[in-house]
């Protein structure tokens, strides 16, 4: 798998599919109003990509394929702090048509290249609760839970 920047037109496209994807993601964890999702998606992307594809430490890619092309994006943010240099994963899609064909691992594996490169030590990521293809993918590729928060939903 090969990790090939975006242009702006790519990024233009990847910035509505991803906040709407993020929207319905935080939704359907329950973390979110179905109303409200839209405009908190938009804002964290504001927050975190606020010169777009020119936002400094921020990384996004297309996957490319030796045989199949485009799979898929990527997109992570490297930040220093005390402990050294931190990549963290915000995004990442393998297209419906092209899962099951093990390039979510040479994804990852690509991914941990690119850090290399880039001088990180350390990669972090976020899954939800329902995502238990991505969870499992995670903890396959040796990344470990440091943190769950649990909610139950009390019908009274």
């Amino acid at each position: 798998m090969e990790l090939i920047p975006m242009n702006q037109e790519e990024y233009a496209n990847f910035r509505v599919r991803s906040i709407k994807d993020f929207a319905e993601e935080k939704v359907e964890a329950g973390t979110w109003a179905a109303e409200e999702a839209q405009g908190l998606a938009e804002a964290s992307y504001d927050k975190y990509l606020p010169e777009g594809l020119n936002t400094p430490g921020a990384y996004l890619y297309n996957l490319v394929h030796a045989v199949d092309g485009n799979v898929g994006y990527i997109w992570f943010n490297v930040t220093d702090n005390r402990r050294g240099k931190d990549a963290f994963l915000l995004d990442i899609v393998v297209e419906e048509a092209y899962r099951g064909k093990g390039y979510g691992t040479e994804t990852m594996e690509a991914l941990e290249r690119e850090a290399l490169s880039l001088g990180v030590d350390r990669i972090g990521l976020h899954v939800f609760g329902h995502n238990v293809r991505a969870s499992s993918l995670y903890r396959k590729m040796g990344y470990e839970v440091t943190d769950l928060t649990m909610y139950k939903e009390l019908n009274a």
